[in-house]
């Protein structure tokens, strides 16, 4: 069943269940009050990526809290994206456009990576975990990507998962067409590693390379953006052997 975009969606940490009344955060409170003007009545879905998402009605107002009811449940809640995206963190304004767009590709989990030519030196997990939460309100997504802390790029490999496949941009592919090294790969559990502005280290190349578990893709002719290049290629991932 496909989401209603024509109702405001909240995302809240309550258990939700029919009848079940809880109060919005402060800030949700003040977004529904001053900024949409919800008067007591007015319905809105609301999920918390357990049970499922929830027709709810705003039950009564204060100056400080919305109190929310739930009344019916609209749609159950997916199984869990098991694509694993492991990014390097980029510039913050492009590091919250690529979080939001791997949310919207179906990421199921978001694994930042301090690989060699990683610029952003801190990395707040809480600002991920806004980003995730918001896309997933806009774009109708029921499950929220977990969100982990950031490895290193030698122990995010060893301690890899050896059943699962890594696949990983390289932009110094000898081919254009992403699709044959795709559609050899018969594993169902997927991750994608995408580098940093300036790109894998010739070393972190040779690494992963070297591994058994990892497939090295081209992303076409033209030179991307990391966050372009994230985009495109989960696109080509869920289409050829992803969930589309």
């Amino acid at each position: 069943m496909r989401a209603n975009y024509k109702m405001q969606r909240l995302f809240v940490p309550q258990d939700i269940a029919a009848d079940a009344a809880f109060d919005a955060s402060p800030e949700q409170s003040h977004y529904l009050s001053n900024v949409l003007r919800m008067a007591e009545g007015a319905e809105l879905l609301v999920f918390n990526g357990r049970d499922g998402e929830w027709l709810a009605r705003v039950a009564a107002k204060t100056k400080k809290a919305v109190r929310l009811e739930a009344v019916e449940r609209t749609r159950p809640q997916p199984a869990p994206s098991d694509l694993v995206y492991c990014f390097a963190p980029l510039k913050v304004g492009r590091l919250d456009y690529l979080v939001q767009k791997a949310v919207e590709m179906g990421a199921g989990v978001l694994q930042p990576v301090v690989t060699q030519h990683t610029q952003l030196a801190r990395i707040g997990v809480e600002r991920l975990q806004a980003n995730a939460i918001e896309a997933a309100e806009q774009c109708g997504v029921l499950a929220v990507p977990e969100v982990r802390e950031a490895l290193k790029f030698a122990s995010l490999l060893a301690g890899w998962d050896k059943d699962r496949r890594l696949i990983f941009c390289d932009e110094s592919a000898q081919t254009n067409n992403p699709l044959p090294a795709l559609r050899a790969i018969g594993e169902k559990k997927l991750a994608l590693l995408v580098g940093p502005e300036g790109g894998f280290s010739e070393d972190e190349r040779r690494q992963l390379r070297a591994l058994p578990f990892v497939t090295a893709i081209p992303l076409g002719p033209r030179i991307l953006r990391a966050d372009t290049a994230a985009v495109a290629a989960l696109a080509v991932i869920q289409a050829t052997i992803g969930d589309w």
